[in-house]
């Protein structure tokens, strides 16, 4: 198992609960915008805390609000690729990636920057700074900092939101690669069918109010 989420959260008014279990790979969130997809990563993130249910990835329980657990976000081992990408805009993209490994305890890193400037090939980049990157660049910058943050599992929230068409397959392929080689657990955001359908091993619809 990958994903086990049983969670109830408010968003406003509006009460939403979540419930599914994911095998391996990647499990997609497909919704239209505004059904509570973000909110969802942020409750497995820590970044906000539902109001009843549990959160476990891999066998390991994040929130459980009967049990009184809720790890804080830097105990979740998450790596986290925001629609918005969040690139410090006053660090060169090395100076972002080194961020995201400075995070990781030691014992967590399982990736070196040399290796992840391979894997997605931006060791061309390391002195440019993120006003100065296309969509695509920086995406593949914010994608390192997350995987060098060395995650147990990882969370995209539109991946390709930023990401001019001619630079879409190019991401595309990349998240096959982390699908697929670093086989780490992915819950995947999109209101795109075309992509959650290439991409997925399982497809969670997130309706409005739901």
């Amino acid at each position: 198992m990958s994903f086990d989420i049983d969670v109830t959260m408010t968003r406003g008014s509006t009460r939403m609960a979540h419930e599914f279990t994911t095998g391996p790979g990647l499990t997609a969130l497909f919704g239209p915008s505004g059904a509570g997809k973000t909110s969802l990563l942020d409750a497995v993130a820590g970044l906000v805390r539902p109001i009843e249910g549990r959160i476990a990835v891999s066998g390991t329980v994040l929130f459980d609000r009967s049990r009184r657990v809720d790890l804080k976000p830097e105990q979740r081992q998450c790596g986290y690729v925001f629609q918005d990408l969040r690139l410090f805009p006053h660090l060169t993209a090395r100076d972002n990636l080194l961020y995201g490994w400075k995070l990781a305890k030691p014992e967590h890193r399982w990736l070196s920057l040399d290796m992840a400037l391979d894997f997605l090939g931006i060791g061309h980049l390391l002195d440019r700074m993120p006003a100065t990157l296309s969509g695509g660049e920086a995406q593949r910058v914010a994608i390192g900092r997350a995987l060098l943050s060395g995650p147990r599992f990882l969370l995209m929230d539109e991946p390709l939101a930023s990401v001019d068409a001619d630079r879409r397959e190019e991401i595309l392929g990349l998240i096959e690669r982390i699908r697929d080689e670093l086989e780490l657990p992915i819950l995947y955001v999109s209101h795109d069918r075309a992509e959650v359908e290439r991409l997925a091993h399982r497809i969670i619809p997130i309706e409005p109010g739901t």
